[in-house]
């Protein structure tokens, strides 16, 4: 699909509204004598999911000459997906086992979007995350093992037990960081964004391809944050090779999308900055990976940034200590009869890309690859307390580190709180 097309057959495409369970209408305040507003428009109850449900009934998918992906392209996005289901399930044994602490954030039912985005990058692209970003890493390439031993809390782990769930960081994938605050990692995504075109442009550092990219993925919560409107003007103003991508799941915790925004439809945002705005159903890898490909593309031909609303869905409460109890069951249900793997999987075997049983091997080594992952991590030793400061100080005559050159956390007596200091 060539550029002017992305922009006109996808970034002008409204979000479809379905029927659905009672929401509460928008609020709309009266308008003032002295001030003229526009027309109210009536109140529309949304429930949003962009492609095949209106109103309970299905659209007949339209008859392609061929499959819309090759069989290896379809086997590594059914692969990665299935990777990323099954070590969220193991993750939420492992957390009610004891085996990990704090807040821990799953992905399941988003990884379409995972997967859709990030099998199209090359290894020098930068993917930025959120909190919920196990899964990022993973289709990222950080090994199953050192993400599980980073949630253990191990030496072993990607950020050698020191960042926990919420703080995945690998720089030889350069995966940038999970952040756990809500619009935190988007500016450290544009600015990976503008390293990338400095590079290119000014050191000459560029590779066949074109410009390095950068993906921010963040939630609906995160799109009426101010870093979020900043970064959006530096970044087309710039033309940065960023993709930003709007995991809509329609809740912020506890939140419900349409209640917190004036405007539901987070893609009319790229427009106001003069960047294409795309709208995409999240549930739907193909649909993601066609999206993502046209913006990544754009990118690196230094076309400048996009931003993507992929609307999905999560399976499960905002954390596993959240008892998921103010999200309606038949809204619930609804999404989870739109699984994302069940529904590539139907795709495969309908198109006769690959058969049951080539499906089933692929569970069968991830099951194995997820298993010893936990294995690994239960076996991995906790790190020493001589780490506590480690890239804690900078000055090599501040309190980090002694004359010697030697970090004083790794006398034994400091960590014991009799050194002299």
């Amino acid at each position: 699909m060539a550029a002017a097309s992305f922009t006109a057959a996808k970034f002008l495409a409204p979000v479809a509204v379905r029927s659905g369970g009672d929401r509460p209408a928008p609020f709309h305040p009266a308008p003032s004598s002295a001030r003229p507003l526009r027309r109210s428009r009536p109140a529309q109850r949304l429930l949003a999911v962009s492609s095949d449900v209106l109103a309970g009934k299905k659209a007949a998918p339209a008859a392609a000459a061929q499959p819309a992906v090759t069989r290896e392209e379809a086997l590594e996005l059914y692969e990665d997906m299935v990777l990323g289901r099954n070590f969220e399930d193991m993750c939420a044994q492992m957390y009610y086992r004891g085996k990990m602490f704090g807040f821990v954030h799953l992905y399941n039912g988003q990884e379409a979007v995972s997967t859709g985005f990030i099998k199209l990058l090359n290894q020098p692209d930068c993917v930025v995350s959120t909190y919920r970003d196990h899964v990022h890493a993973l289709s990222k390439g950080v090994p199953a093992r050192s993400v599980m031993a980073e949630l253990f809390g191990k030496a072993t782990g990607c950020c050698r037990g020191q960042g926990g769930s919420m703080h995945m960081f690998s720089e030889p994938h350069n995966v940038l960081g999970g952040f756990a605050f809500i619009g935190e990692g988007i500016p450290v995504a544009t600015g990976a964004a503008f390293a990338a075109k400095y590079r290119h442009e000014v050191l000459k550092q560029s590779s066949p391809d074109g410009l390095d990219v950068t993906l921010a993925f963040f939630g609906d919560g995160t799109a009426n944050n101010g870093q979020f409107f900043e970064c959006l003007n530096m970044a087309q103003l710039w033309k940065l090779p960023i993709v930003f991508v709007v995991e809509n799941n329609l809740w912020a915790i506890g939140m419900s999308h349409i209640r917190a925004t004036s405007d539901p439809e987070i893609w009319k945002k790229g427009p106001a900055f003069g960047m294409p705005g795309v709208h995409v159903d999240g549930m739907d890898v193909l649909k993601v990976r066609e999206v993502a490909k046209e913006a990544i593309d754009r990118a690196r031909r230094g076309e400048g940034p996009t931003l993507v609303e992929c609307e999905t869905y999560r399976f499960r409460g905002h954390s596993l200590a959240d008892p998921d109890e103010l999200r309606r069951p038949d809204e619930k249900s609804h999404y989870a009869a739109r699984d994302p793997i069940v529904s590539l999987k139907k795709y495969i075997i309908e198109q006769s890309l690959a058969s049951e049983a080539d499906l089933k091997s692929i569970e069968k080594r991830i099951d194995d690859v997820v298993e010893e992952a936990v294995e690994f991590a239960d076996a991995s030793p906790l790190p020493p307390r001589s780490q506590l400061l480690e890239n804690v100080f900078a000055d090599p005559k501040g309190f980090g580190i002694g004359p010697d050159g030697k970090y004083r956390c790794e006398d034994p007596k400091f960590t014991q709180g009799t050194a002299q200091v």
